[in-house]
């Protein structure tokens, strides 16, 4: 199995929220806004923050993203990760979330965030395997008021 990761580029923002859409379909609650991500919105976060595309033996297959927190630039959000349904259970989701890890320690942050949904709750385990720990005292600044909030976790770097 040959895994690529590469770092997005603005050009990539409409293969971002098509392969985000496409990897939460049926994964994560239709309520999530990640079902209704557009190629702008990608574009924003790709202009403010970044993202990693993954491919598996040339096909592409999932992507993250991450932000920078606008009062804490030194502190980033990763968000919508997500593998495609044909590629899963082969760990692929780690590699993306190793790759965050080191962009962002060649970058000097000083901080990762993430948030975890109520009906992710499995993900717990394999981001606490990736030192992250849960932070009850921090708010995730992308949540939908409509929904649970989301359990977060951070990793000090």
């Amino acid at each position: 199995m040959d895994i690529q990761l590469r770092e997005a580029d603005l050009d990539d923002a409409q293969l971002i929220a098509d392969l985000t859409r496409m990897a939460w379909a049926e994964r994560v609650a239709v309520s999530s806004s990640g079902h209704r991500e557009t190629a702008s919105r990608v574009l924003q976060d790709l202009q403010t923050g970044g993202a990693f595309i993954l491919s598996v033996d040339g096909v592409t297959g999932g992507s993250v993203r991450w932000l920078p927190l606008d009062a804490a630039p030194s502190v980033w959000e990763i968000s919508r990760m997500g593998v495609l349904p044909d590629l899963r259970g082969r760990q692929l989701s780690q590699h993306l979330l190793e790759a965050v890890l080191h962009h962002a320690l060649a970058s000097e942050v000083d901080e990762l965030r993430l948030a975890v949904r109520a009906d992710q709750e499995r993900l717990l385990d394999l981001y606490a395997a990736y030192g992250f720990e849960l932070a009850p005292e921090l708010e995730y600044t992308h949540a939908n008021p409509l929904e649970p909030a989301p359990m977060m976790m951070r990793r000090i770097l």
